[in-house]
C-alpha cells in the first residue's frame, strides 16, 4: 500500500490532504460525506448531526468504544462543500465537478497536533479506500485499529518525513 496523503500547514495549523477521483456526479459522492447511513460505510465513528445547518451539533460514537465526542458544521454547500469539526479539529470536504461526469474530491483535515500526522494519515487512507468501494457500489465498513495494512501505511508516512510521534491506541 502507498500513502495517498501529503502534509500541509494551514494558518500555521498541521493538516493532511487527500485528493481522489471518481466516475460518479458529485451529488453521489456528495450524499456519501452527508448521509449518515452512508458515512457508517467509512467514516471512523458514527456521525449524528442534529441538521446539516452550519453551526449544528455533531456527534460521533463508536461501537466498541461508546462516545467519540463532538463537534459542530462548519460550512454545508451541497453537492460541492461540506466541513465539520470534530473535538477542535476541521474535518473539509469539496467536491468539483469534472468532465463526463467525474468528481474530485480533496478532503482536508485540519489538526491540532502535529505528532499526530503520520497515525491519522493512515487511517484515512483506510477510510478513504473504503470510501472509494462505497462510490463504486460495494461499501464494506473501514478497518478499525492497528490492523496490518495501517502499520504498512503509518510506517510509510514516517519515511516520508510526515511528523508522527503521538501515541498509537490499540
Amino acid at each position: 500500500m502507498s500513502p495517498t496523503g501529503s502534509y500541509l500547514e494551514i494558518d500555521g495549523r498541521p493538516a493532511l490532504r487527500f485528493v481522489r477521483e471518481y466516475d460518479h456526479p458529485a451529488d453521489r459522492v456528495f450524499t456519501l460525506l452527508t448521509d449518515p447511513d452512508e458515512l457508517a460505510h467509512w467514516f471512523p465513528a458514527r456521525v449524528a448531526p442534529s441538521s446539516w445547518a452550519p453551526g449544528a451539533a455533531i456527534t460521533y460514537s463508536f461501537e466498541e468504544d461508546g462516545d467519540g465526542g463532538g463537534g459542530e458544521v462548519l460550512a454545508h454547500e451541497p453537492p460541492h462543500r461540506v466541513g465539520f469539526s470534530w473535538d477542535g479539529e476541521q474535518l473539509w470536504f469539496e467536491v468539483e465537478t469534472l468532465r463526463e461526469g467525474r468528481t474530485r474530491l480533496t478532503f482536508t483535515h485540519v489538526m491540532e497536533e502535529r505528532d499526530g500526522a503520520s497515525r491519522n494519515a493512515a487511517g484515512w487512507d483506510l477510510c478513504l479506500d473504503a470510501l472509494d468501494a462505497a462510490v463504486a457500489g460495494t461499501p464494506d465498513t473501514p478497518p478499525g485499529g492497528r490492523t496490518p495494512a495501517w502499520e504498512e501505511l503509518y510506517r510509510a508516512y514516517v519515511d516520508a518525513g510526515v511528523p508522527s510521534g503521538a501515541p498509537i491506541p490499540g
